[in-house]
């Protein structure tokens, strides 16, 4: 929109001073006739806007017309901007929000506090998914967030770990969460917790849902990653560390808390584990620096998989090897 666009133009000047129609028109995406014809629009206005002709020429504001944000702190405009996610922003379809978001909010800053936001965005910055995770695609994320935001019912095809696999639902999405790079949409009867890559087909219904009141997404969350955890490590497994050997999550936390020390320097712990499966290819891991006690099934198996892997590499050469 025109009127968007003229802000725009306002607040570009008033952070970074003198600029052409030419770099204008590239930031703003449109041509440079059109940067003319707005600036002579701001002009007409009574906006304090001046454009000086030569290589070194280009458009800039008077000086001292800009509006000011009071009460802001240093603290707080470096936590605005620390808080700046572009990557999740653009998978909500809200990149080109959050940009203008932050652009108002820099222009609005006083010279003091603007180089505060700029020093911590130029030091820090949020990636939230893992190295090895695979981005989710997700096609249906800003459909689910519009239906968040306007109280939609959603018609959907969803995919689960168990059969019947592919089920239909009813939703009536009360908020989106951002977990390790993965979208999960709350989501009522009950609530619960479905992974937005797995709807696989999505219609938005014209009925909407009335919301519960004084739910809170933040609180049901805490309380949903409590119980998965629960839920997800409920074997145990007796593990002796060779010195220096570190454990991850509840097991790490486990061998801090109730690990003892051997005569040989290596810890003896009781840790949860997921599976046996699971902890089989965790504890292998580790190689030579894990022993593990209990249960037989686990220490079992993992004791097959270092015979074969002895048989194999048992001989020097290389299959086609001389």
């Amino acid at each position: 929109m025109k009127s968007s666009r003229l802000v725009s133009i306002l607040l570009l000047l008033q952070t970074r001073g003198r600029m052409t129609a030419a770099q204008l028109a590239a930031e703003l995406e449109v041509s440079v006739r059109t940067v003319y014809r707005d600036v002579e629009a701001l002009g007409a206005a009574g906006v304090p806007l001046y454009g000086d002709a030569g290589h070194a020429g280009g458009y800039r504001l008077l000086d001292g017309y800009r509006t000011r944000l009071t009460g802001l702190t240093a603290d707080e405009a470096e936590a605005l901007f620390l808080a700046g996610a572009p990557g999740p922003a653009a998978q909500l379809g809200l990149g080109s929000v959050l940009a203008a978001a932050q652009l108002k909010v820099r222009a609005a800053l006083p010279a003091e506090l603007r180089a505060h936001a700029d020093r911590i965005s130029g030091r820090f910055h949020l990636d939230a998914p893992g190295w090895y995770a695979d981005a989710d695609d997700a096609p249906h994320l800003p459909a689910v967030a519009d239906a968040v935001w306007s109280s939609r019912v959603l018609h959907v095809l969803y995919r689960r770990w168990r059969e019947p696999t592919d089920v239909e639902r009813h939703l009536e999405p009360y908020g989106l969460v951002l977990k390790a790079g993965r979208w999960y949409v709350v989501a009522g009867p009950g609530p619960r917790t479905y992974r937005v890559d797995q709807i696989l087909e999505l219609t938005t219904r014209e009925e909407v849902f009335a919301r519960p009141e004084g739910f809170d997404l933040a609180a049901y969350w805490a309380a949903y990653q409590r119980g998965f955890h629960d839920r997800l490590h409920h074997g145990e497994a007796v593990v002796r560390l060779a010195p220096g050997t570190t454990l991850t999550g509840p097991a790490g936390e486990a061998v801090r808390r109730d690990g003892r020390t051997d005569d040989d320097g290596w810890t003896r712990a009781t840790v949860p584990i997921e599976s046996v499966d699971h902890a089989h290819a965790e504890f292998l891991r580790l190689g030579t620096a894990i022993e593990v006690l209990a249960p037989d099934e686990l220490r079992s198996s993992i004791a097959r998989t270092v015979a074969e892997l002895a048989q194999r590499y048992g001989n020097s050469r290389a299959p086609g090897g001389d």
